[in-house]
């Protein structure tokens, strides 16, 4: 893999996990819900104008093109693999923004990850 390749690859997974992080800004931002047939609309045009919900959706969007740019660089074998990354991403960044717990277990499972990235990556 080359590192134009890579950085698509990487790029894509950054993008992904930031959409992550941006719906989670949103839903914290409105609040809990349920959907109810009375309130589809009001709480559907809360997270349709939410920024951090468009934040979010933009970057999925954006992601998805550079997504398919490195698929067409690189077998999808070692490409899904690799979106595990935002595993860790997501876990560190939702810690450190959300004061998310991250115990002794979770980062047993982000080292195991790390791991089987660096396996995947490397074959």
């Amino acid at each position: 893999m080359n590192a134009i390749s890579f950085s698509l690859l990487m790029a894509g997974v950054l993008l992904n996990a930031a959409a992550q992080l941006l719906l989670k800004a949103g839903t914290n931002s409105v609040g809990v819900f349920e959907f109810s047939r009375a309130n589809i609309g009001p709480i559907g045009w809360k997270l349709a104008t939410e920024p951090h919900i468009l934040g979010g959706l933009t970057c999925y969007v954006i992601s998805v093109v550079v997504w398919i740019m490195a698929l067409s660089r690189v077998e999808v074998s070692i490409a899904y693999p690799l979106l595990s990354v935002g595993y860790i991403v997501n876990a560190i960044a939702a810690w450190y923004l959300f004061g998310e717990a991250v115990s002794v277990t979770r980062l047993a499972g982000i080292g195991v990850i790390i791991i089987g990235v660096y396996i995947v990556a490397r074959s």
